[in-house]
C-alpha cells in the first residue's frame, strides 16, 4: 500500500526505510515506529512476504528488492530521511563462504544506493562482538580496530568500517542480546526447553542483555534525532552470563534448566545441521560459526546510549524484565 497523508501537521513527517522488514527484529521495529511516532515507512523485502498488518498499514509502502543485484535499488530510496539495515542471510551451511557477500557486500550495495538517492543517515544494526571478546571490567567502547572471533563478527565489522568511512551521518547500533516476547531466538529456546532439548556449554559466558521494548525505544531515537551519529552500544544495566540468563528464562517458562553439555557435543550437533543443510537445501538452525560467536563474552559501555538515545530504561535488568519472557 502506498504511503498516504495522515492529516495536517506542523512538523515534517520523516520517511524511514527498513531493509529486512519481513524479518523478526525488522518487523518489530516497524510496528513500534508506527505505534509511537508519526512516521512513514518504506519497507524492503526480498522473498519472505511482509506481515499482513504492516502491508495494509496506511503509512507503509513496501517493495521487493535484491541486495545481491544493485540494479533493483536505484530510485527506491529517494525521499527517505534515513535507512535502517537488518537484511542478511542466516541459517545456511558454511557461513564463511557466503557472509562476506551477504553481510559486507549487501550492505555496501545499500549504502551506495542510499547515497545515490540522497539519503544521508544510514543505521546499521550491529553487535558488540565486532570488538572481539569484552567483559564487564573491559567493555566495548566503539573501536573499529577490534579482532573479532567469528565470521559473522568479522564481516559486520567490515560493514561498520564502510559505514563510518562513506556516510555523512553514520550510526551503528551495537545491540546486546534482545529478549522478550516474539523474539525469534526466545521462541526457539522456549520450544527446545519444553521438550528438554535445550543445552548450553558449561563455561560461563558474560553477555549484555536489552529488552525488546528498550531496544525499540533506543533505535527510534537514533532514527529520528537530528544530532544522533556514531557508534552506540545498546544494553541494560545488568551483569549476567548466558547460562544464568537461560536458567532464569527456563524458570519463567516453568521448564527445567538447560542441560550443561560438553562443547564438542554442541559443535558436533552444529556440524550435523550444516551437513543436512548443504545436502538437502534446508535451513541450518545451528552452525559452528553461531557457536563461535555465542561463546564470545561481550559487554558494551552504554554511556553514549544513555546520554543521547535512552536516558532511562524500562527494564534496567533481567530481574525487572523477566516478566516479558
Amino acid at each position: 500500500m502506498a504511503c498516504s497523508d495522515v492529516g495536517p501537521s506542523r512538523e515534517r513527517i520523516s520517511t524511514v526505510l527498513i531493509t529486512g522488514a519481513a524479518g523478526n527484529l525488522g518487523s518489530l521495529l516497524a510496528r513500534h515506529l508506527l505505534a509511537t511516532t508519526a512516521v512513514r515507512l518504506r519497507l524492503m523485502v526480498h522473498r519472505t512476504p511482509l506481515p499482513p498488518d504492516l502491508a495494509a498499514h496506511p503509512r507503509v509502502e513496501w517493495f521487493r528488492a535484491d541486495l545481491a543485484d544493485s540494479r533493483t535499488l536505484p530510485g527506491r530510496l529517494a525521499g527517505c530521511d534515513s535507512a535502517v539495515h537488518f537484511a542478511g542471510v542466516l541459517f545456511r551451511a558454511q557461513p564463511e563462504k557466503f557472509l562476506p557477500a551477504t553481510n559486507t557486500g549487501y550492505f555496501k550495495t545499500l549504502v551506495d544506493a542510499a547515497l545515490g538517492d540522497g539519503v544521508r543517515k544510514v543505521i546499521l544494526i550491529s553487535f558488540p562482538h565486532v570488538e572481539g571478546p569484552t567483559s564487564f571490567a573491559r567493555p566495548a567502547r566503539g573501536r573499529l580496530d577490534g579482532n573479532p572471533v567469528s565470521m559473522h563478527a568479522r564481516t559486520r565489522l567490515a560493514e561498520e568500517q564502510y559505514l563510518i568511512a562513506h556516510v555523512p551521518r553514520p550510526i551503528s547500533l551495537r545491540v546486546g542480546m534482545v529478549y522478550g516476547r516474539d523474539i525469534l531466538m526466545m521462541r526457539a529456546a522456549q520450544w527446545l526447553a519444553r521438550r528438554r532439548l535445550l543445552g548450553v556449554w558449561r563455561e560461563p559466558t558474560p553477555i549484555h542483555l536489552i529488552s525488546r521494548e528498550d531496544f525499540c525505544a533506543a533505535a527510534t531515537t537514533a532514527i529520528l534525532a537530528n544530532d544522533a551519529a556514531g557508534i552506540y552500544h545498546l544494553g541494560d544495566e545488568g551483569r549476567i552470563t548466558l547460562q544464568e540468563f537461560l536458567d532464569t528464562a527456563c524458570r519463567q517458562w516453568g521448564c527445567a534448566p538447560p542441560w550443561r553439555m560438553p562443547l564438542w557435543l554442541i559443535y558436533l550437533a552444529a556440524g550435523l545441521c550444516e551437513t543436512a543443510s548443504f545436502f538437502f537445501k534446508v535451513r541450518a538452525p545451528l552452525t559452528r560459526d553461531f557457536i563461535d560467536i555465542g561463546r564470545v563474552s561481550y559487554y558494551g559501555c552504554t554511556a553514549q546510549m544513555r546520554r543521547k538515545l535512552l536516558p532511562r530504561l524500562k527494564y534496567p535488568t533481567l530481574q525487572e524484565g523477566k516478566i516479558t519472557l
